[in-house]
């Protein structure tokens, strides 16, 4: 567990996991994780994954309802999460004489609303430019390590933030096309895993993360590659089809953000 009390910072949490409806029903909770990956991570065409799971039983949500009043200890990570990116970025805004706006980060389980037509686990951890807003159900790493072998741990899911909060910056600089090419789509991927390296870097030296812990972040960067998702879901590589990049590229992306630590190596 990294040492995240050494960061003063927080950012803007919306706690809703108390809220809304939970999951259940439709192609069931494993056939539901698999589009979220295809959909999140893996790119491509989920349409022939969802057709063979057609046959699969539906099933309810096994996700409790829970009281979340108060400030629990997945608030404060995420918080503090947020809140070190929102004084990296504004630094580095104000250092170009730029105005950086803070994003939102709401939690939530099942679904919630968004300015970009609803949000739901399908998606996974995802950025609304409309609200801009980061939404995330904290359930999504359970599948993720439990299902799909992802090493997991705090400092991957401080990277996933970190990576949202990238596309919020993107967004700032209006340079996040969400209506572009595979090819553009895998550049814009590609330079939010370099910004959350950056990230990284700019909190290393306060002796947040123990010795080795940021290889959480590098496994997950790894694990979410297009062709390691679409091995897995559907047996086959198909790079025409990536929208994220391959595990290389995206471990190497982070990699140059997390040593170079400076935003302008990740102009790709």
């Amino acid at each position: 567990m990294a040492l995240w009390e050494k960061i003063q910072s927080r950012g803007n949490v919306n706690d809703r996991r108390g809220m809304g409806p939970m999951l259940g029903g439709g192609i069931g909770l494993t056939g539901l994780v698999i589009v979220l990956l295809l959909n999140f991570f893996g790119g491509g065409d989920a349409t022939d994954v969802i057709n063979d799971l057609q046959n699969i039983p539906a099933t309810t949500s096994t996700y409790e309802s829970k009281d979340f009043d108060g400030a629990d200890s997945y608030e404060v990570f995420t918080s503090i999460v947020l809140g070190s990116n929102n004084e990296l970025w504004t630094k580095v805004f104000n250092q170009n004489n730029l105005t950086y706006r803070e994003p939102t980060l709401v939690l939530f389980r099942g679904s919630t609303n968004s300015e970009c037509g609803g949000a739901d686990s399908r998606h996974g951890p995802h950025y609304c430019p409309l609200d801009e807003t980061i939404y995330l159900d904290e359930t999504f790493f359970d599948e993720l390590t439990e299902r799909f072998g992802a090493e997991g741990g705090d400092v991957a899911e401080a990277y996933v933030i970190s990576h949202e909060v990238g596309h919020h910056v993107q967004n700032l600089l209006n340079t996040l096309n969400e209506n572009s090419t595979n090819e553009e789509s895998v550049k814009t991927e590609l330079q939010a895993d370099c910004l959350a390296g950056v990230w990284a870097y700019s909190i290393k030296d306060l002796g947040v993360f123990m010795p080795g812990e940021i290889q959480e972040a590098i496994d997950a960067a790894s694990a979410v590659g297009d062709d390691r998702i679409q091995e897995k879901v559907n047996g086959r590589v198909n790079p025409e089809t990536w929208t994220h990049g391959s595990s290389a590229q995206r471990v190497s992306s982070f990699n140059l953000g997390f040593r170079e630590g400076s935003p302008a190596k990740c102009n790709f």
